[in-house]
């Protein structure tokens, strides 16, 4: 029996992690930045100093900041936030935004001069914005996870301050208690009263999503193309509703999204698939509510070695984890969940994340592919073994080396990406 502190753990992970965003979760940390920025001013600012890190200029770059016209990078982010922004709501700090306060947003980027520099900080997310209006000055700093203020000042003077690490885990709940044989006890076992609201949530929002990235023109809209080729394929229609929710998202879609890991593209990848394969199966919603329970807790405990922000793809994660989600709900056994997740992560580990874009739909879909096909190598026992590459002796042995290699053995592979983005590409 799965100890009770265990259980409270990962209630509480869930709770830490399933979180409600409007837009991408690097330009609305931006814009949220930015909306305390101006709280703490006491003013509209009439000039801005944005220091953000590589990685927040990749995941910025080349996505549409919602609610904003269709405009995209930090300076957008940083001007919608400062002009209209209400920081109360955090991660949906772009919620609710109209048409009025659209052409304020506009405006502020035309009279605002707004510096972006890419500050030399050991943290892959790291945002600290300085502004100034009517002879004050007022800073806000986030550091690690996409809403942690670690630091605001008015004038020189400090307000707030908290202790700052340079882990990517910092301010975060600890996940060093996931394993996955407990991860599925744990499925099997907790009163889903205590979650169910959480994962109708994250259902309801990311199949929302999906749904109108399917109806719509968004970004490449591989969910369409997959469709069109394969429509009545179930593995097929569990690609292409997660790629359509992440094609609708990178374009501006001002529909939320509940996060995880700190993305909102795990977050649709870790449960839209899912929810297809329910409706296909005609299982219950408490069978499903269990599966997303599995799903989502292996993609945590990937995330927690790799870190909010890296070169290696988050998508890779989801799909991992939709991949044993899929498992539990056609098989349930931990060997059969087991044996997904370590030959999806044989797959597909090494696919480079290079910012937000219309690309990640794609690479969603090849990553929920690597998790469905994990599952079916080990219907027809096969299998990768310890030895075969990055495969070790055990599924969290095996999960632990994909936190080595995305922290250290993709470094300079981050570098190298952020280059050829700011330096070789228009």
């Amino acid at each position: 029996m799965l100890a009770k502190n265990v259980t409270n753990a990962y209630i509480d992970l869930l709770r830490d992690e399933l979180v409600p965003a409007t837009g991408c979760t690097e330009p609305i940390a931006l814009a949220y930045c930015a909306a305390r920025l101006r709280q703490v001013l006491g003013a509209e600012p009439e000039r801005i100093l944005a220091e953000v890190s590589g990685n927040i200029i990749k995941n910025v770059k080349s996505v549409i900041v919602p609610n904003t016209g269709g405009q995209k990078g930090i300076k957008a982010a940083v001007a919608a936030g400062a002009a209209v922004g209400d920081p109360e709501k955090k991660l949906q700090v772009l919620a609710e935004v109209t048409e009025e306060q659209r052409q304020q947003i506009a405006q502020f980027l035309q009279k605002v001069p707004i510096q972006v520099v890419c500050g030399d900080s050991p943290r892959m997310l790291d945002i600290r914005l300085t502004g100034w209006a009517g002879g004050h000055s007022a800073l806000v700093h986030i550091a690690n996870s996409h809403s942690n203020i670690v630091r605001e000042e008015r004038d020189n003077r400090v307000l707030l301050e908290k202790v700052i690490t340079d882990s990517s885990e910092d301010g975060l709940e600890n996940k060093s208690c996931l394993r996955v044989a407990d991860i599925l006890e744990f499925a099997d076992t907790v009163d889903l009263e205590k979650l169910s609201d959480l994962l109708e949530q994250q259902l309801t929002c990311n199949t929302a999503i999906a749904t109108v990235g399917l109806q719509e023109n968004w970004g490449a809209n591989i969910g369409s193309i997959l469709l069109h080729d394969y429509p009545v394929d179930i593995k097929n229609e569990a690609k292409a509703w997660a790629a359509a929710g992440s094609d609708a998202r990178m374009s501006g879609c001002e529909l939320p999204v509940v996060i995880l890991s700190g993305s909102g593209n795990q977050g649709i990848t870790a449960s839209v698939p899912l929810a297809r394969y329910a409706a296909h199966l005609n299982v219950s919603r408490e069978k499903l509510y269990r599966a997303l329970l599995v799903s989502d807790l292996v993609t945590i405990q990937q995330k927690s070695g790799i870190g909010r922000l890296s070169a290696y793809c988050g998508a890779v994660s989801a799909g991992v984890g939709a991949g044993a989600g899929i498992a539990y709900l056609l098989d349930g056994s931990f060997e059969a969940v087991a044996h997904t997740i370590v030959n999806a992560v044989a797959i597909i580990s090494g696919t480079i994340c290079d910012g937000a874009k219309p690309s990640c739909a794609a690479k969603i879909a090849a990553s929920v592919d690597a998790g469905i096909l994990g599952y079916h190598m080990y219907r027809a026992s096969q299998e990768f073994k310890s030895g075969d590459g990055i495969v070790t002796k055990n599924v969290d042995d095996t999960i632990a080396n994909i936190g080595v290699l995305a922290t250290k053995g993709m470094r300079q592979t981050d570098k190298t990406i952020l280059e050829i983005m700011t330096e070789r590409c228009d």
